[in-house]
């Protein structure tokens, strides 16, 4: 192995990657890259006025330019820097584990968009929608926020239970879709079949309620009430668990300084990266 080459990836790696205390290269290049996906989902917002977008135009054009330069040039210091980052024995895997990863297919969609028409691929209305795609650069702050990071960890260990509220949810609308067409099919013009009237059921259970479809009989509207009211514990599900979730975290957290901060507490009995409990004699 190249020493030289791998001196270069390690000090690339220790910039790029999530400072820590007393690295100045790294908070600087951390605070410009978290200034930049502001400011370009901001220039995203302002190009939606159409005379503000047409006025000036030539300095937006311009900041998209310098963006994606930025973007690049960080996506490729990263891959770059991925053999410091995974240590494999051959290099290709590192590179490979990286593009792979969901945070660098993250920084690949935020560039995207800019490079695909230059490579006359996509027509109008592909183009148009890879140009949404720019709005995923805000999920590029996942890197230097740990709330955001804790999110991905609650939903991870909490996918079976939100998956169970998912399931739950999908049978209630197909439950009461069918009902519902069966009471009012023949009298209401709005429910036409089955798939038609999941629109109603959605909507009734989220408790959005928008009234352009509604049941006129006694019981469709008895029915409309009752789906209602469960929607209120279907919705509020998932929102418990992921609290429950966030409480367990933070409660986990809380222990873990404790444990480090105590005065007799043995100083190696727990890594200070992951927090599990080390094995000593």
């Amino acid at each position: 192995m190249n020493p030289k080459l791998q001196y270069w990836e390690e000090r690339v790696f220790n910039i790029v990657e999530k400072h820590e205390k007393g690295n100045l290269p790294s908070l600087i290049f951390d605070v410009f890259i978290i200034i930049l996906v502001i400011l370009s989902v901001v220039e995203t917002v302002i190009e939606s006025y159409k005379d503000i977008e047409s006025s000036y135009k030539i300095y937006l054009l311009s900041f998209e330019y310098f963006t994606i330069y930025v973007f690049s040039v960080e996506y490729l210091l990263r891959l770059f820097s991925a053999p410091a980052k995974y240590k494999y024995k051959h290099r290709g895997i590192a590179y490979l584990r990286y593009v792979f990863s969901p945070l660098a297919i993250i920084d690949l969609l935020a560039i995207l968009p800019f490079f695909l028409p230059m490579l006359g691929w996509g027509d109008l209305r592909l183009l148009r929608l890879l140009r949404v795609l720019r709005i995923v650069r805000l999920l590029k702050l996942k890197r230097y926020s740990r709330s955001l990071g804790l999110v991905g960890q609650v939903i991870a260990e909490k996918r079976d239970e939100l998956l169970t509220t998912l399931l739950l949810a999908q049978i209630l609308l197909i439950i009461a879709a069918t009902l519902m067409y069966y009471i009012e099919g023949e009298e209401n013009p709005h429910f036409p079949n089955i798939i038609n009237t999941l629109w109603w059921a959605v909507v009734t259970m989220t408790t959005v309620g928008y009234g352009d479809v509604v049941p006129i009989t006694g019981l469709g509207k008895l029915l409309n009430g009752v789906i209602a009211f469960l929607g209120i514990g279907i919705v509020a599900l998932p929102t418990s668990i992921l609290s429950a979730g966030f409480l367990e975290k933070l409660q986990e957290a809380k222990k873990l300084r404790k444990r480090h901060t105590h005065k007799n507490a043995y100083p190696y009995d727990y890594c200070p990266h992951c927090g599990k409990k080390l094995p000593h004699e």
